[in-house]
């Protein structure tokens, strides 16, 4: 009552009675009879039998109200449910004899029966925090689940809260990769709808999807889903990550002065990798690029280590003192970059990808036109780098005001009045409407292209959130 918030009223199975029949035919014939008995409680009435869970438990879960009102629970079951339920897995591996009220018993499970416990094998390969998959399990076992069909009758039991996202990767890692879209019922709905008992959920894919997105990871339920996205981000990104990362790391090196060769150092890293759990270097850049750890966060740990064996310097008088020096000589251009090593020098935002203020940017040495500034992932970068002596290294100015145009994405189920509330969530940040085109495909995928006005990646991020509220709307990302 304390833990769930409950009156004594409230608690439906504190008088409880269990009815063991010899088969399945005898569990509801015997529903039947108590049902004639006392009149069930609406909503009370669970069939484990016919949808059983996935840990194998079978048995009818009813509750009545008695003479004097008081409510009671009665479960029904055959004496083979009744074991499994009394002994659990262990004991039913494959043929075992338990000693049963004196009577000796074989059971056999089948292979299928086991795929819940092989799946939750996979958790703790995946998941290195053993915290996190001791969580991982509880809510698997634990959580209230509901049971909905494909369109061919198949039941898929799913965590309480479940969407078609979770539906669709309970199917096959694939289909959920590929997804664009969901009928629930025969009805376009947003594929973070909560799903309930008895729904039928059609997924809609296209080979032309570019994958799962982040924000899925917010709306999904089941540890499967979100190991399944995690997993494609991983291998999908994992080299974009580790460059990434590394990046990151000399970023902040730069910025409180350090070299590559002053902290990474075997006595250094060693204990950094050790805290973080890191098998190596690149695991590290990995999720530094991923964004599971920041570069700030390593270098401390390291600095850590740095000033056991400098403890004459003040590190952080020195790193300040190198960050107003660093200030003093900055000059920026109109465009709020700054090119390294040149003054007064003339500066171009590339159109091709719109670089923000807090993109990781490069430079580019034009003929007579200055230096182009270039978004890190810009697609047209490959191409520049062929040839590298007309590369520069440029960054963004901090104290800058200037505004910049972005065009974004958004990717949705149509409905009507989507545009007016997509326009209305825009209008609640500081950003700047100067365009918006929109467009329907066959599926009834609506594709919005809408151009703003913002001074900095900051604005980019939460005009994106407020999108992402909308109902209807599943992706959100910005045009490169």
């Amino acid at each position: 009552m304390k833990r769930d918030n409950k009156t004594l009223d409230q608690i439906y199975d504190l008088f409880a009675l269990r009815i063991l029949v010899n088969s399945i035919k005898d569990c509801y014939a015997a529903l039947g009879v108590v049902h004639e008995m006392y009149n069930p409680m609406p909503g009370r009435f669970k069939d484990y039998i016919a949808v059983p869970k996935p840990n194998m438990y079978q048995s009818i879960h009813t509750t009545l109200l008695g003479d004097k009102g008081t409510p009671f629970e009665v479960q029904i079951r055959t004496w083979d449910m009744h074991r499994v339920a009394e002994f659990g897995i262990a004991a039913h591996w494959a043929y075992k004899e338990a000693n049963y009220f004196g009577k000796k018993t074989s059971i056999k499970v089948e292979e299928d029966k086991l795929a819940w416990l092989r799946e939750t094998l996979e958790w703790q390969k995946e998941m290195q925090d053993p915290q996190e998959f001791l969580n991982t399990l509880k809510t698997e076992l634990f959580e209230d689940e509901v049971y909905v069909f494909t369109p061919k009758g198949a039941i898929k039991v799913l965590p309480k809260g479940a969407t078609p996202i979770d539906f669709a990767y309970s199917i096959h890692a694939e289909i959920g990769h590929h997804m664009t879209g969901c009928k629930i019922n025969s009805k376009m709905m947003p594929i973070i709808t909560s799903l309930k008992s008895g729904d039928i959920i059609e997924i809609i894919t296209s080979d032309n999807s570019k994958g799962p997105s982040r924000d899925w990871l917010k709306f999904v339920k089941s540890t499967s889903a979100k190991n399944k996205i995690l997993s494609w981000f991983k291998k999908a990104q994992k080299a974009e990550n580790i460059e990434k990362g590394k990046d990151l790391i000399e970023k902040e090196l730069k910025r409180i002065g350090f070299t590559h060769s002053d902290l990474f150092k075997t006595e250094y890293m060693q204990p950094m990798l050790e805290k973080y759990k890191y098998k190596n270097l690149d695991e590290m850049y990995a999720a530094v690029g991923f964004g599971a750890n920041s570069a700030v966060k390593v270098i401390a740990r390291m600095l850590q280590e740095y000033r056991k064996e400098h403890e004459e310097e003040n590190i952080e008088a020195k790193i300040e003192e190198l960050a107003k020096a660093r200030q003093k000589r900055i000059k920026p251009s109109d465009s709020g970059v700054i090119v390294k090593g040149i003054e007064n020098c003339l500066v171009k935002l590339s159109k091709c990808c719109n670089p923000l203020p807090g993109d990781e940017i490069v430079g580019y040495i034009t003929k007579g036109r200055g230096v182009s500034v270039h978004r890190k992932d810009c697609v047209n970068i490959e191409d520049l780098f062929t040839e590298e002596n007309r590369m520069i290294d440029v960054e963004w100015y901090e104290e800058n005001q200037a505004s910049y145009q972005v065009d974004i994405e958004i990717y949705s189920n149509d409905r009507a009045g989507l545009l007016m509330d997509i326009l209305k969530e825009i209008g609640t940040t500081k950003v700047k409407i100067l365009g918006v085109n929109t467009k329907t495909t066959k599926e009834r995928i609506a594709i919005m292209d809408i151009t703003i006005e913002v001074e900095n990646l900051d604005e980019l991020n939460k005009a994106q959130k407020a999108i992402r509220k909308v109902d209807s709307v599943y992706e959100v990302r910005r045009k490169k």
